[in-house]
């Protein structure tokens, strides 16, 4: 917090979550710095964070755990805020002219909550009806966990994955859900370890409540 305004107005939101776009809120100037010159200055912050913890970072335990950390975040964690690491979403032509549904079902992901940096996880379903183009499955899996490796809301993560899926497959038959347990939910606060969350976004075909108990029901058929 840098002044009374910044103190008066965290307290007015208190445990509120809000999100103010479906795009990660970026400073222009975020890639500018090397991954490398990032990590240093993590590292340098995080240790001076376990030192006022008043851990001893002389202990042959603690003193590598900054620089894990800066590489953890940059390299591994949130490595979807840098555009760098996008996968490439080659598209294909549907020769076979399959028109029904497509499912990939429990795509396992993890991300952060913005809000207290502790984990989220949980399983992704998608499901797209072709307008004459497919993509490799694996595909699937690599856009959610792109959008999973930053710093996230439930409902965001969800909108940029179908979003990014409309894009590529020049379609609005799209569907998401996606299901997931929030630690800052568990293991702080209110302390509820058998709560998870689930959000959804859709268009096209999907805006149908058939074709959606049709996805509904390929994605519980092995549950």
């Amino acid at each position: 917090m840098n002044n009374l305004k910044d103190k008066e107005f965290f307290e007015t939101i208190g445990e509120n979550h809000q999100m103010t776009s479906s795009e990660s809120p970026l400073r222009k100037d975020a890639f500018d710095k090397s991954d490398e010159v990032k990590m240093a200055t993590i590292e340098n912050h995080f240790f001076d964070i376990m030192t006022e913890m008043g851990l001893d970072m002389t202990d042959d335990s603690l003193r590598g755990t900054p620089h894990r950390v800066a590489k953890m975040f940059i390299k591994e964690l949130f490595s979807g805020l840098d555009p760098k690491n996008k996968p490439k979403l080659s598209t294909f032509e549907n020769g076979y002219q399959y028109n029904k549904m497509l499912v990939e079902a429990d795509i396992t992901f993890n991300s952060t909550c913005e809000h207290h940096f502790l984990p989220i996880f949980g399983k992704a379903h998608v499901g797209y009806v072709s307008s004459g183009r497919v993509i490799g499955l694996s595909k699937l899996n690599r856009i959610v966990d792109y959008y999973s490796r930053r710093p996230q809301v439930q409902e965001r993560l969800v909108m940029q994955i179908f979003n990014e899926l409309k894009t590529a497959l020049n379609t609005d038959d799209v569907i998401v859900v996606m299901e997931a347990k929030h630690l800052c939910v568990s293991s702080r606060g209110i302390k509820h370890e058998n709560s998870f969350t689930s959000t959804i976004q859709y268009g096209g075909i999907f805006n149908e409540k058939e074709n959606r108990n049709d996805f509904f029901n390929l994605i519980k058929q092995d549950k």
